[in-house]
């Protein structure tokens, strides 16, 4: 997700909302606090679209749909009346049961693109609570900062599987496989400019060699 920024006093659920009404930042909140989502790096942006991308290319002529930043999930509390609501960065649901105009409550899919500032958030915090949603079979943390996809499943009891370069990866709950390096195009980091450098020393070393072999 984006950075964030927690606000140090509770406040109701009803102020929540109108909090978001008035304001063009979106904001997350849970247990009535209140964290403002104040933007996201270039790689950020870019993961982010590139795996909504491909997503919604796959779930063409399908009931499912995909959603990136804009849209809320409303997960209720197991402790309180007040519920949590958060923006994933990318978010697929194929009920779409809308609890309000701008709000999902049935997703099967959650990726969440981390940064320095929401690394540890993301993996504790926001899952335990994404992972009471009985609807909800993947949870999907992508670095930016290097190359490493770390999935969730509800089948495999939420285990961490990590995937790399060179790694196939597959949503299951959408029937959708991709490769890493598909879904780290475009993306600046050592890792992937490693990577990138050394496909191309390969690919002119296999066409120095077929050179070789056509002059005889």
């Amino acid at each position: 997700m984006s950075a964030i920024r927690k606000f140090d006093e509770r406040i109701s659920e009803q102020t929540y909302f109108a909090l978001e009404k008035k304001s063009n930042t979106r904001h997350e909140y849970i247990d009535g606090y209140v964290y403002a989502m104040v933007g996201g790096s270039f790689n950020h942006g870019t993961l982010v679209g590139t795996i909504a991308r491909e997503i919604g290319n796959h779930l063409k002529g399908k009931s499912c749909r995909v959603f990136s930043e804009s849209i809320k999930v409303k997960i209720p509390s197991l402790y309180n009346k007040e519920s949590r609501y958060f923006y994933p960065d990318v978010v697929v649901d194929c009920t779409i049961e809308q609890a309000d105009g701008n709000m999902l409550t049935t997703p099967v899919l959650v990726v969440e693109v981390l940064s320095a500032s929401t690394h540890k958030y993301d993996e504790t915090t926001k899952f335990q609570i994404y992972a009471t949603i009985p609807t909800l079979q993947e949870y999907i943390l992508v670095e930016q900062s290097a190359v490493k996809i770390e999935v969730q499943r509800q089948r495999n009891n939420w285990v961490v599987e990590k995937y790399f370069l060179g790694d196939n990866i597959t949503f299951e709950s959408l029937g959708l496989t991709l490769t890493v390096e598909e879904l780290y195009q475009n993306i600046d980091n050592e890792e992937m400019n490693e990577w990138l450098l050394q496909k191309a020393q390969e690919n002119q070393e296999s066409s120095d060699e077929q050179q070789t072999d056509a002059n005889g």
